[in-house]
């Protein structure tokens, strides 16, 4: 995130520039503590505070977490999905959003505008296991009608936002 201003990602009117500096800094370490960010911002300690709660109460700031490395965690390996369903009414779409979401190793469900209806980003153990994902699960998801794999063979960039 260094070198890249917020204000081309954000575009919300209510940030100020302390609000975007303060999101900034976090996008590059969650854990960085308020004194810091409030010494970097050019605040004190409790208006800084104050900042970082509201954001967080505004949902600009939804949350923190780990960002860990998958190969540790035993799955490296990464397939997108495109996944066509044999029906896409409204009751078709919610069925297979609220079924996606109970797969674990459904990193990522988009839904798309185009060929096909969603774009997984499936992560497990290697091709062995992604073959049994597919076969088992995936595939077994609400009104899927076709799916069509597509291995990464390397993460150029990977960013969590």
């Amino acid at each position: 995130m260094e070198g890249k201003e917020l204000s081309d990602q954000v575009t919300s009117s209510q940030l100020d520039r302390f609000d975007q500096r303060i999101v900034q800094l976090l996008l590059s370490d969650g854990r960085m503590p308020v004194t810091e960010i409030a010494q970097k911002i050019g605040l004190s300690k409790t208006p800084c505070q104050m900042r970082v709660n509201r954001l967080r109460k505004e949902g600009v700031i939804r949350g923190f977490r780990a960002v860990v490395d998958p190969a540790k965690l035993g799955r490296e390996h990464v397939a997108f999905v495109e996944v066509r369903l044999k029906d896409t009414t409204e009751d078709a779409l919610q069925a297979f959003n609220a079924a996606a979401l109970k797969v674990p190793e459904i990193e990522q469900a988009h839904m798309i505008a185009g060929a096909f209806d969603y774009l997984l980003k499936v992560r497990s153990k290697d091709i062995r296991d992604y073959r049994r994902v597919l076969g088992e699960v995936i595939s077994a998801l609400p009104h899927v009608g076709h799916t069509s794999t597509h291995v990464s063979m390397e993460a150029v960039k990977d960013q969590a936002f």
